[in-house]
């Protein structure tokens, strides 16, 4: 993968749904303002809303053609959004990234070292923050939060995708496991002080 090049710093959000990530990057974005900009993954474009019906159940296709999708999301998001900012000297946030994907994908695709490769075009972060909730607690907030639950939200398959993340944490430079079953503004403050040591923001 390739190192942020660019003047502005590229900050991702990770975690299983229902960690808290949305709470946190927006959280972030309004502490960095007004020179950050808050983005996510899987986007609003249209290859976004593709994988979005297949996360739904409108649709169903192989596991390798949904990460080609995330994989042209992705591509499309970096291009048209990311970069121009990074290039202008705006801290982008992105809420979910390439660990998510692969994370997710893991738990289908057996070929771990593919998963990977089709990502290695694309932008390294500056920062990750990986939030850590436990599958048990994340199903709870998710049950009491939405009408449906998304075929990736079982405790069993979210307990594969925890791993998943932890395996690609060590992999990785610049990656933080933040503890999630805490206040929110407690966390807040955390990732503020990496923010800050880190990256002089």
């Amino acid at each position: 993968m390739i190192k942020n090049p660019y003047p502005g710093k590229f900050i991702v959000f990770e975690g299983l749904d229902g960690s808290g990530s949305t709470t946190q990057a927006s959280k972030l974005r309004e502490w960095l303002k007004p020179r950050a900009h808050l983005t996510k993954e899987p986007t609003n474009n249209i290859i976004g809303g593709l994988i979005r019906g297949q996360l739904t159940g409108d649709w169903k296709t192989r596991p390798e053609c949904l990460q080609l999708l995330f994989t042209a999301d992705r591509s499309h998001h970096l291009e048209r959004e990311v970069i121009p900012l990074l290039k202008d000297g705006v801290t982008v946030i992105t809420d979910r990234y390439f660990f998510s994907t692969i994370a997710f994908g893991a738990t289908e695709i057996a070929d771990k070292d593919w998963l990977l490769e089709i990502n290695k075009p694309f932008l390294l972060p500056d920062l990750t923050f990986l939030i850590k909730v436990s599958p048990k607690v994340c199903l709870q907030r998710i049950k009491g939060d939405r009408f449906s639950v998304e075929f990736f939200e079982r405790e069993e398959a979210l307990i594969k995708v925890w791993q998943n993340y932890e395996e690609l944490a060590k992999k990785f430079e610049d990656v933080y496991i933040i503890e999630g079953e805490r206040p929110i503004d407690e966390i807040s403050e955390e990732i503020k002080s990496h923010v800050r040591s880190k990256l002089n923001l």
